[in-house]
């Protein structure tokens, strides 16, 4: 059944919330929990749901996600029909970049053609969760739905940013509302509703239709949210996939847009509790990514007396990282990161290659790739000082763009 399946990954978003993390790269290749992008959670749940047919859609500021994938996700066997394509915007149905999510397809109808698929997984690839798409392929097929839309249970109170779902009793789509006021309940649950994921899947013939009458409408914003799904279940079978039914498992459930620089913190903070909801330690559904060549994290001097103790607690701690004398707390340190002597970091997001100066004091902060903090900086303790030399969240998080020279 799978074989007759292409995933679709839109990974081109501007990401313009997460700046400055996103000025020089693409949301979707955003580092994510020490060593992974946020596109690998999309790709690893291809992998692990047996879908080896893959195009990756990049546009804006594409390098770094490029050299991502190909260091990383060159792992499939284009002798058995499998690969993992990146498609750039190629301009071949005219000179604009994509204009919305329909559009971007639409524009690689061509590069779809070509495959011959039956069906077509449309993903997001700047979200955070995990998820079974065969199962939910299986629920498209068992209701010959034209198109499933995969559907997250949020309050109702909650639910007015996304587009919400209308459906009967047999989970077939009645309405749809695009950021509502008063957001439909799901049935039987009058204090919840349904709200679309951006994950979906079409019938290709069906879909490639749509997307040739979508493009000729000048009045269309291109959109699946705006255009296409409206335009869709008033006439054709609809369907809402409910997200988190498909497993028992804890983070059956968990689903993070970390688009703001508050909600991308928070996400990668709560991985380094003692407990997190979301297990990237999960052996049955592995998380794949690039990992350089790097030699095993180094605790180093426990000179008690001195307070030279190179340790780090209730936080991930990747590869090459060395921390020497230095206290390390709730945090996330990304591989090659140098934490000096005497120096302390607390709740906060190192990238990969960040250095630490002696007797610094870094909290609530993200420092992004290859900046060194020089000694006796403070970091996190006087926003209003901070804000003069640093972009700060509405949250507090203090944010070090990548190029800081100090």
């Amino acid at each position: 059944m799978l074989n007759d399946l292409l995933a679709v990954v839109l990974a081109g978003g501007e990401g313009k919330r997460l700046s400055p993390l996103t000025r020089d790269r693409a949301k979707p290749a955003v580092p994510f929990a020490g060593q992974y992008r946020i596109i690998d959670f999309t790709l690893s749940n291809c992998l692990n749901s047996n879908i080896r047919k893959i195009i990756v859609l990049t546009q804006y500021k594409s390098g770094s996600a490029s050299r991502h994938l190909a260091a990383g996700w060159s792992i499939f066997n284009p002798e058995l029909g499998e690969f993992i394509y990146e498609l750039p915007p190629q301009m071949r149905v005219g000179e604009h970049w994509y204009q919305g999510t329909a559009d971007a397809i639409y524009q690689n109808l061509y590069s779809i053609d070509i495959i011959h698929p039956k069906h077509v997984l449309v993903l997001a690839g700047d979200h955070i969760y995990k998820m079974d798409y065969s199962k939910m392929l299986a629920f498209h097929k068992a209701n010959n739905a034209a198109l499933t839309i995969s559907a997250i249970t949020v309050d109702r109170e909650e639910a007015t940013g996304f587009g919400i779902l209308a459906v009967d009793d047999k989970q077939q789509v009645v309405g749809f509302q695009e950021k509502p006021k008063n957001p439909k309940a799901i049935p039987g649950q009058p204090d919840k509703a349904y709200a679309s994921m951006g994950i979906y899947i079409f019938n290709y013939e069906m879909m490639k239709d749509l997307l040739e009458a979508d493009a000729a409408d000048p009045t269309s914003s291109h959109d699946f949210g705006n255009d296409i799904i409206p335009a869709l279940y008033p006439r054709e079978r609809v369907f809402a996939y409910p997200f988190g039914t498909d497993s028992t498992k804890r983070d059956a459930s968990y689903w993070r847009d970390v688009g703001t620089l508050d909600a991308y913190w928070e996400a990668n903070i709560s991985l380094a509790g003692v407990d997190p909801t979301f297990n990237l330690y999960d052996s049955d559904w592995p998380l794949r990514t690039y990992q350089s060549q790097m030699p095993p994290a180094k605790f180093v001097f426990a000179n008690v007396r001195e307070q030279r103790v190179g340790r780090a607690l209730d936080s991930l701690v990747c590869n090459g990282v060395i921390i020497s004398g230095g206290l390390v707390d709730r945090s996330v340190l990304s591989p090659g990161v140098r934490i000096h002597s005497f120096s302390q970091v607390y709740e906060s997001i190192l990238m990969h290659h960040v250095e630490i100066g002696r007797n610094a004091r870094i909290r609530k902060t993200i420092i992004d790739k290859e900046v060194s903090i020089p000694p006796d900086t403070e970091i996190g303790y006087d926003l209003e000082t901070d804000r003069q030399r640093f972009p700060v969240s509405p949250g507090g998080v203090v944010i070090v763009p990548k190029g800081t020279v100090f």
